[in-house]
């Protein structure tokens, strides 16, 4: 009877997984042929492992005839930015490597994944008045995690270094190639120190070093940055006019679903062009968009509010949190308020939180390393990154003109120097950029902030689209019944059409992100072929007043008086 017992609950029981297996799972996302994905069980604290986690991980093999034994392992930044969704896109960089893409643990592809919607709420609220209290958001997050059983003492660098060790020897690779961005240069250098014999080279793209102060460092990389792109002055502007009169946004609460109309100070701009200028294409328009928010283009601001909700969701906060408030904020003065209120954010959610300082690392690394800075980089920049990389024993640092932050994502140039590298470490230098493969500045751009609303609501280019096509049809009619200047004038309303649409497009193809700032100033300039299509339709009216004439007439005069009026 007891055997019969025994055999039972053998049969009904799941295995207790030991610490440092792997499960497979389904992928979170779309992956490329040949890939598998599943969760590395690992202790969630290594000095308490009783309780064990998830770690989401994502292995692409590759199949090319000269595959290379030695894989590369990415891991994203943030902290508690998502690695996965990169698969694909690193797979077509190293087509003859296996590509590994870690996440961080406590990440939304790990488990478990430490949401923290009440102080993304909270910062949001940052924008409405009054503020939105953070210490009391962040208390209530801290506690519902608790009573989850997490423990936020586990979720720091130290850790997650020590998984992506744990997952080579999981996986069963002899060594790889470790590829960090931002936060994760931090974590993959840690692994290279931890793990000498398993790493072959490391790439460093927008390296964050242990020994800099990132938020005592913040308001001055921001200023610099600013000075770099030639917008000091109206950049100083701006912040003062609104600082002086807030502007009234309105917006969309990404986490509630609902509309509502925030208050932005100039301080606030300040803090959004913080983060959006991580993005190359925001720093190539940023001249000619803090130019007219300076003389009063609060039009433009509707993009920027919009963002802020957009970046409330894209990162697991609870993990940010404990991650900054262990690694970050402790080593860092806070000497003056800061006028980013995400850094007096993160300041008051760490000191809700109250989580034990850790311990620096300095981690070196004797393995080849190439470290790559972007010039507008306004978190990581080559004034900080490059003296790090230097400090390092067998490392060469780069900078990339015209790139912000997270380098290989916007500058082919960049991605084909870091395979070089990769397939080659000893290599002292790449070779040079041509004009093709760099990333291009922007065009000269005439402000209006109508395309982004057409790009939210497209109903509202129906007056383009009725003058279309009311000039389609009466360049058809025009022709089939030999009426010359009414074929003329259609013709002409078709050609001011095409060029604007191959104006915009030719932006969006360079740069979608200028669609936020204007239009080309050539689309500016391709309404004196509108208002020749106008004048023309109007002659063929005083010679044949039809209905037909008519509506032809009062089409090409509504497009105009909107177009110059609402468009531009």
């Amino acid at each position: 009877m007891i055997i019969r017992v025994v055999l039972a609950l053998a049969l009904t029981v799941p295995p207790i997984l030991t610490t440092g297996a792997s499960v497979e799972a389904p992928c979170p996302v779309v992956m490329p042929p040949r890939t598998t994905c599943g969760f590395l069980v690992v202790p969630e604290r290594r000095d308490a492992p009783e309780r064990q986690i998830k770690v989401g991980y994502a292995v692409r093999v590759s199949t090319a005839k000269d595959r290379k034994p030695d894989p590369v392992v990415y891991m994203s930044g943030g902290p508690a930015s998502a690695s996965m969704q990169l698969t694909g896109f690193l797979s077509q960089m190293f087509p003859d490597r296996d590509v590994v893409a870690v996440e961080q643990r406590g990440n939304r592809y790990s488990e478990p994944a430490l949401g923290c919607p009440e102080t993304a709420e909270a910062l949001l609220g940052q924008l409405r008045r009054p503020p939105a209290d953070l210490a009391q958001a962040a208390t209530r997050c801290r506690d519902r995690l608790r009573e989850q059983g997490v423990d936020l003492r586990g979720y720091n660098t130290k850790e997650i270094a020590a998984d992506v060790v744990a997952l080579r020897k999981e996986l069963g690779y002899a060594s790889w190639n470790l590829f960090g961005v931002s936060y994760s240069t931090r974590v993959m250098l840690d692994v290279a120190a931890a793990d000498p014999a398993g790493v072959r080279s490391v790439v460093l793209d927008s390296f964050l070093p242990e020994s800099v102060g990132w938020y005592d460092d913040a308001d001055a990389n921001l200023t610099a940055t600013a000075a770099l792109l030639g917008v000091r002055d109206p950049f100083a502007a701006m912040t003062a006019r609104l600082n002086a009169s807030p502007a009234q946004v309105p917006t969309t609460d990404p986490l509630l679903g609902r509309a509502f109309t925030a208050r932005v100070s100039g301080d606030d701009v300040a803090t959004i062009m913080a983060e959006a200028l991580h993005e190359s294409d925001v720093a190539a328009v940023a001249p000619a968009m803090v130019g007219a928010l300076a003389t009063g283009h609060d039009e433009l601001l509707r993009p920027l509010a919009d963002a802020v909700g957009e970046g409330l969701v894209s990162h697991e906060f609870g993990l940010y949190h404990a991650v900054q408030c262990q690694d970050e904020v402790p080593f860092n003065t806070f000497t003056t308020k800061s006028r980013l209120f995400t850094i007096n954010g993160d300041k008051a959610v760490c000191d809700a939180w109250q989580l034990p300082k850790s311990r620096p690392v300095n981690a070196t690394t004797k393995a080849p390393v190439y470290v790559l800075g972007g010039q507008y980089d306004p978190t990581t920049p080559p004034r900080t990154s490059r003296p790090a990389a230097e400090a390092l024993p067998n490392a060469r640092f780069e900078e990339f003109a015209r790139t912000s932050h997270a380098v290989f994502l916007a500058n082919a140039c960049a991605r084909r120097k870091i395979v070089e590298f990769v397939g080659d470490p000893a290599r002292k230098d790449g070779s040079p950029c041509s004009d093709g493969t760099t990333v291009r500045p922007a065009p000269a751009m005439h402000v209006t902030g109508a395309p982004y609303r057409i790009s939210q609501s497209p109903w509202l280019a129906a007056p383009f689209a009725l003058f279309a096509l009311a000039s389609l049809l009466q360049l058809v009619t025009g022709a089939l019944k030999g009426r010359a200047l009414a074929a003329f004038g259609g013709l002409t309303g078709l050609a001011f059409a095409g060029l604007v649409v191959q104006s915009v497009y030719g932006l969006v193809s360079t740069n979608e992100t200028a669609l936020a700032v204007g239009v080309p100033d050539a689309a500016w300039l391709y309404t004196w072929v509108a208002a020749g299509s106008a004048v023309l339709t109007a002659a063929v009216l005083l010679r044949r007043r039809g209905w037909p004439q008519i509506a032809a007439t009062v089409i090409s005069a509504g497009f105009l008086v909107w177009w110059c009026t609402w468009f531009l």
